[in-house]
C-alpha cells in the first residue's frame, strides 16, 4: 500500500533522468521548483497544469536547469519526454511522453511515462509513480529538510531489464516499459475484481522480473493502492512537508554525483 507521512520539513528534490531540482524556498504562497537535466541527452520536461512552468513544456540540455514558482493550491504532475523533434512553432513529436504534437503540454502525456506527482497546500504531498509505466529514472529528494522527510523515487533504469512483452522500441532500442495492466488488462495485473483489495493485490512476476540489480535500498518503495493502480506498478511512499525546496532530477544514479540510493521494484 502507498503510505503517507507528515513531517515538518521543506519539500524534496525530484530526481529523474532529467533533473528537476525543485528547491522550494519558504514562502506563504509559493513553492520554487528547480528542474535539472542530469542525463547525457536532451530531455523535454512536461508539466500539467503548466501555467506556472513555462507553459507546460520546454527543452533541457544535459546539465541545464530551470527554476519555476508554483502557488500553494497547485496540484499536478511532471514527467520527462525523450527523443523529441519540435519545429520553431513548437509542433512535433517525442518517442515517449508526448502530449499530442505540442511542445507546451495542456494535458497529461502519453503512456508509458514515469510521473512525479505533487499537491501543494499547508502540508505538501509528493510521490513518484510508475502506474503509467516507465520511461526515465526519477527521484524526489528533500532540500534543507528539517524532519523525517525521505527521498522518493526510482533511480534504476528499468528499460535495461524490461521484459520484451512490455518493452516499447524505437530505432532498435527500448525507450520505455509499459505496465503489465496496460498490456494484459487482467484483474490480477490491474487489481480489479477478486484482486481489488490490499490482501489480494500483490506484486506479480513483472515487478520481480524488471527490478534492476541493486544494493539494499535506503528508502523502501511500496505497491500502489489497488483503488488507484495495478499491483505490478509500485510507487514510492507519499510524503508531506510544510514548506518547500523541490528538486526534480532526471538521471540514473550512475550519472548523478552524490545521488541517494533509491531502487524501484519494477513495473
Amino acid at each position: 500500500m502507498e503510505m503517507e507521512k507528515r513531517a515538518s520539513l521543506p519539500l524534496l528534490p525530484l530526481l529523474l533522468c532529467f533533473l528537476l531540482s525543485g528547491a522550494a524556498r519558504r514562502a506563504e504562497s509559493a513553492r520554487v521548483f528547480t528542474i535539472i537535466n542530469q542525463c547525457k541527452a536532451v530531455i523535454w520536461p512536461a508539466v500539467a497544469p503548466g501555467e506556472s512552468f513555462g507553459g507546460g513544456g520546454f527543452a533541457l540540455r544535459p546539465g541545464q536547469s530551470m527554476m519555476f514558482t508554483a502557488p500553494v493550491g497547485w496540484s499536478g504532475r511532471i514527467w520527462g519526454r525523450t527523443d523529441c523533434n519540435f519545429d520553431a512553432g513548437g509542433n512535433g513529436s517525442c518517442a515517449t511522453g508526448s502530449c499530442g504534437s505540442a511542445l507546451k503540454c495542456g494535458s497529461s502525456g502519453a503512456t508509458p511515462a514515469s510521473l512525479a506527482e505533487f499537491t501543494l497546500a499547508s502540508v505538501d504531498y509528493y510521490d513518484v509513480s510508475l502506474v503509467d509505466g516507465f520511461n526515465l529514472p526519477m527521484v524526489i529528494t528533500p532540500v534543507n529538510r528539517q524532519g523525517n522527510c525521505s527521498a522518493a523515487g526510482c533511480d534504476g533504469d528499468l528499460r535495461l531489464s524490461c521484459p520484451s512483452e512490455l518493452a516499447v522500441k524505437a530505432n532498435g532500442r527500448t525507450v520505455a516499459c509499459r505496465s503489465a495492466c496496460d498490456v494484459f488488462d487482467t484483474d490480477q495485473y490491474c487489481c480489479r475484481g477478486l484482486f481489488g483489495n490490499p490482501a489480494t493485490c500483490q506484486p506479480t512476476f513483472y515487478p520481480r522480473s524488471s527490478r534492476p540489480p541493486a544494493p539494499p535500498p535506503t528508502a523502501t518503495p511500496t505497491t500502489i493502492p489497488p483503488a488507484s493502480s495495478p499491483a505490478q506498478t509500485p510507487t514510492t511512499s507519499s510524503h508531506s512537508a510544510p514548506t518547500v525546496l523541490l528538486n526534480l532530477v532526471l538521471a540514473p544514479t550512475s550519472e548523478i554525483a552524490n545521488a541517494p540510493s533509491l531502487h524501484c521494484q519494477g513495473i
